[in-house]
């Protein structure tokens, strides 16, 4: 049950690291809301997927811009510049729910 409740807390903390900027630019609530439940589920497939034997701190980043690059995909067609963000913070917050559930689960 520890685990669970400290997977949701990480998964919540990045969800709202990577909507803070979202609301601040007055996105679409449904964006928003997207971004939320990808980074709010993120830290369960990390956490439960073995990659090869992949380093524990690479394994975050490289699974969240594996599962984000669909989204890039789809977003790049409205707006060229949001690539860049998108995977920069898909890489930065892969890593981060990675660390964290190394260092605390």
């Amino acid at each position: 049950m520890k685990t669970l409740l400290l997977t949701v807390l990480i998964g919540v903390i990045a969800g709202v690291i990577d909507i803070l900027p979202m609301v601040k630019m007055k996105l679409e609530k449904y964006a928003i809301f997207s971004a939320f439940i990808f980074y709010f589920i993120m830290p369960f497939i990390i956490f439960n997927t073995d990659l090869f034997g992949m380093a524990w701190w690479l394994k975050g980043g490289v699974i969240a811009l594996t599962l984000a690059i669909p989204i890039i995909i789809i977003v790049s067609k409205e707006d060229k510049k949001s690539i860049q963000p998108m995977v920069v913070m898909s890489v930065i917050l892969g890593t981060f729910i990675g660390v964290a559930g190394h260092f605390i689960i």
